[in-house]
């Protein structure tokens, strides 16, 4: 009964995470790392992750060489967006494995770009692979979360969902995405210029969302603010002074024939307890009945996208082929056993 083999492409906070937990579990192994900056190159995991010894793999920035590896599933972890990672995902598709990715975009490509969620769909359908897109949010709390709650509502009237949560964990794309350490002004001409997108995923949650309950939504909107700080923050990946930005408050609305159905809001700042804001996630559905779930504190950003993209390894593995969205697959588990018990042969194809 051979391990799950494992590819991890970025070894930032959530790829080297990724690694570090699959490290950790039965039946799973890794057989290729690939880093972003050269500088990791030509070194053994280990050394990479600081686990204080070898593992026996040695990280390139060599992709192609990396996927040459017999694999059963790649994990990516080098970008937001689903242009920018579908080079990476198509490597990938075409050296036969499966792919889970945390782009926080490709939670629902369909939304930005039809034609790449298309062509991807297609590439997966025809190497006989699956790929999905998943994380902390999108891909859980504001999403397939909501969605497992509706399941006990006879009607629905309005969701308003809120994500406040501590940004310090995560590395430095997401602290670019989300204006950290910015003045007001350059966050401002940031958003401008979509060098700063705040959170990245509400379009594709509220579509999420809309399509697995028939809510058809129409339209979409979104608001961004910056978060000024009022005090001295600091995380491995950013320093912020008094006045400068640390984080940003964004609402994304979702309107179905000009009424909001579904209203996400999600302020999100690094050493939120700096200030005193108690961070927690709160999802409210009006409706028969109405629901009310209150988890405080938050579930953490990283590691809660550590873990769901590890644990939903042999639930992409045993997936139908093509393009896949979390609605699309079994309820997330953790993986507490041998993985290889998760899959319908027993590991012995995987």
């Amino acid at each position: 009964m051979e391990n799950v083999k494992v590819i991890v492409w970025g070894l930032g906070a959530m790829g080297g995470g990724m690694a570090r937990m699959i490290l950790q579990k039965k039946g799973m192994e890794i057989v290729g790392a690939i880093a972003s900056r050269q500088e990791k190159a030509g070194k053994d995991l280990g050394e990479v992750l600081n686990l204080g010894s070898k593992v026996g793999v040695t990280v390139t920035a060599e992709s192609e060489k990396a996927l040459k590896e017999d694999a059963d599933i790649v994990l990516v972890a080098t970008s937001s967006f689903t242009r920018e990672i579908f080079p990476q995902i198509k490597m990938a598709i075409e050296s036969g494995k499966n792919v889970i990715t945390i782009a926080e975009e490709m939670a629902y490509p369909a939304y930005r770009e039809p034609d790449i969620a298309r062509e991807i769909d297609k590439l997966a359908k025809d190497h006989n692979v699956t790929v999905l897109g998943t994380g902390i949010n999108p891909g859980f709390v504001l999403d397939t979360l909501i969605i497992a709650l509706s399941g006990v509502c006879m009607d629905i009237k309005k969701i308003t969902a809120r994500r406040i949560n501590d940004l310090s964990p995560f590395g430095t794309t997401v602290m670019r995405t989300q204006g950290v350490g910015t003045t007001v002004e350059e966050f401002h001409r940031g958003l401008e210029e979509g060098t700063i997108v705040g959170h990245i995923g509400f379009p594709e949650s509220i579509s999420l969302i809309s399509e697995a309950l028939g809510l058809e939504i129409d339209e979409i909107k979104q608001i961004r603010e910056p978060i000024v700080s009022k005090v001295y923050r600091e995380t491995p990946y950013a320093k912020v002074q008094p006045g400068m930005v640390a984080g940003c408050k964004h609402i994304g609305i979702g309107l179905r024939k000009g009424e909001p159905v579904i209203v996400l809001e999600h302020p999100q700042q690094i050493r939120p307890e700096l200030e005193n804001v108690e961070t927690g996630d709160y999802i409210e559905i009006e409706g028969t009945p109405n629901i009310n779930l209150a988890i405080k504190p938050e579930i953490p950003g990283g590691i809660g996208t550590i873990a769901i993209a590890v644990n939903m390894i042999p639930k992409v593995i045993e997936a139908k082929p093509g393009l896949v969205t979390m609605k699309d697959l079994p309820v997330p588990a953790a993986i507490m056993g041998d993985v290889r018990k998760l899959l319908k042969d027993g590991g012995e194809n995987a």
